[in-house]
């Protein structure tokens, strides 16, 4: 069975072809899987930066609320 996957070109110089597909190499998977996993690591510390931001005053106020 024949399973077609949707595909688009992303234009990046030759160096960093080159160490993406050394990087892909490196752990056994191909180009285009390294390209999925580097989008989530890039997703997951952009997540992780807004976390550790200080909670805005409105956000304060919620946690410190009267629920009772």
């Amino acid at each position: 069975m024949l399973i077609c996957m949707q595909s688009t070109s992303v234009r990046i110089d030759r160096s960093t072809h080159e160490e993406l597909k050394r990087l892909a190499d490196d752990l056994g998977t191909t180009v285009g899987n390294a390209v999925a996993l580097a989008v989530r690591a890039l997703r997951q510390a952009r997540m992780g930066a807004e976390l550790a931001d200080p909670l805005r005053e409105d956000e304060t106020a919620w946690l410190h609320a009267d629920l009772g």
